[in-house]
């Protein structure tokens, strides 16, 4: 007797097509882990010469903690003044464009700030030197004469305008487009009967955004922070471009000529006359840079997670 009964009730038919699918799925998943633990062995092993290096065996003439920790301060100091001052004109440009600006302006403003995504990093450095740099001198003076009592502004300030400050100004333009476009996303996904609700409470425009919008979109302006923290941790060309360095410095002085390096800088400009252990000291530095932008991230991680219910980007 030929039984005529179909897939039992509550069993799922996979078809070729969805267990391909989750197989190349699954393939990329392991293959970035793969890449990942790759990159994380190929530093440590290549890196541990250089940190047991003894002073006399590289080029720097120092061991290693006191070789690299200039470099993790010039990069942290770095990438934390161009986030400071790259998130608030990122969220109010992302704002502007998906809840203040006409919807034809504010389609143009988009493809205009995802266009500068795409400009290459030596653009922006030869921007930076060559425009930016020069410009700013009258300003820095001025922050000395006036706010010279700050440590931040103590000066002399440079006369060629190549300090840390102005890098800092070029990473956060660098930074901006996509952490513009990301914020811009999560705030149009925002739920409309939220600013609804809130406009028919006699809320003004700011207030809506103050209260429903920025609520809704923490976690994701925190993941999109986050994302242009790692791309200023490890920016170099055009770090190295504009940055008059001076090896071994840690200053909070942002608008001397006495600036510090950063690592991704450093490895840049000293790779190609490196031999020995110093290229082990150098792939070292690398490694510690690669251990500052994973906690970074998975810091950023925890942070979404703690407001998953609320964010636009999950």
């Amino acid at each position: 007797m030929i039984s005529t009964l179909g897939p039992r009730k509550g069993t799922v038919v996979r078809r070729p097509g969805d267990r391909v699918f989750s197989g190349l799925s699954t393939g990329a998943g392991v293959l970035i882990l793969a890449v990942l633990a790759g990159v994380a062995a190929f530093l440590t092993i290549e890196g541990i010469p250089g940190i047991l290096a003894s002073p006399d065996e590289v080029k720097s003439g120092q061991s290693f903690l006191p070789y690299v920790w200039p470099l993790v301060y010039g990069t942290l100091i770095a990438a934390t003044v161009a986030l400071i001052l790259a998130v608030p004109v990122a969220v109010g440009v992302a704002l502007f464009i998906s809840h203040y600006a006409p919807r034809k302006l504010g389609q143009t403003l988009g493809y205009l700030v995802d266009l500068l995504a795409a400009v290459p990093s030596v653009v922006y450095g030869l921007w930076g030197i060559q425009f930016l740099a020069p410009n700013l001198v009258p300003f820095y003076q001025w922050l000395e004469k006036n706010l010279g009592f700050v440590p931040f502004f103590a000066g002399p300030a440079s006369t060629t305008g190549r300090t840390i400050m102005t890098a800092c100004i070029v990473l956060a333009v660098m930074i901006l487009p996509i952490m513009t476009a990301i914020c811009r996303e999560i705030f149009l996904q925002t739920p409309r009967l939220h600013e609804e609700a809130a406009l028919a409470l006699g809320a003004t425009r700011w207030e809506m955004a103050r209260l429903a919008v920025f609520p809704y979109a923490r976690s994701g302006i925190v993941s999109a922070a986050m994302l242009g923290l790692g791309r200023a941790l490890g920016e170099t060309l055009a770090v190295a471009m504009v940055l008059s360095v001076s090896a071994g410095t840690v200053t909070a002085n942002l608008i001397s000529s006495t600036n510090p390096s950063t690592i991704a800088a450093n490895i840049a400009l000293s790779f190609s006359e490196a031999s020995g252990k110093s290229v082990n000291a150098l792939i070292a530095s690398g490694l510690v840079l690669f251990v500052i932008t994973f906690l970074v991230n998975f810091a950023a991680r925890a942070v979404v997670d703690r407001r998953k219910e609320f964010s636009g980007a999950n």
